[in-house]
């Protein structure tokens, strides 16, 4: 029996990475310019973050910690996307970070986020909801074969 992969299984394969490379890479800056527009100038939350309701565990920790952590965490897990150095574990954070921001700020919006993406109020809880589902893919798919960790994986692997 011939145990080497069919064209069509090799090209599925391909498929498959590219589509999740495209994925981290889209996200992955995505989140970054969210985190460049929270670490700009002197981490300072705008005044609408100042009167936002947070889930009860964030509460305690108050806006400007909130704005600081949150971008911090958008930067690192943004660059472990693009990288694809542990996807599942930066998909993980970037899905909760996702959920805050949807809980605080998008959902207010109500259906007016959900048929346009920008309103005159702000941004719906369109785009959220898409970037938590691409998120989910990659969460259950990993990142790859186009990863750091799978060029790490392969340098290090010993016949």
């Amino acid at each position: 029996m011939n145990s080497k992969p069919t064209w069509h299984a090799q090209w599925q394969q391909q498929i498959s990475d590219g589509g999740l490379l495209l994925l981290r890479l889209w996200l992955g800056q995505e989140f970054l310019y969210a985190a460049g527009q929270k670490l700009s100038g002197d981490w300072a939350p705008p005044d609408w973050f100042l009167q936002l309701d947070f889930p009860v565990w964030h509460q305690w920790l108050g806006p400007q910690l909130n704005w600081s952590a949150a971008g911090l965490a958008e930067w690192v897990l943004g660059l472990a996307l693009l990288a694809g150095l542990y996807t599942r574990w930066a998909a993980s954070g970037l899905l909760y970070i996702t959920w805050v921001a949807a809980y605080t700020v998008h959902f207010d919006l109500g259906w007016a986020g959900w048929r346009a993406i920008e309103t005159a109020d702000g941004l719906g809880f369109k785009v959220p909801l898409m970037m938590a589902l691409m998120l989910l893919i990659l969460w259950g798919h990993g990142g790859g074969r186009w990863t750091l960790n799978t060029l790490y994986a392969h340098a290090t692997h010993r016949p």
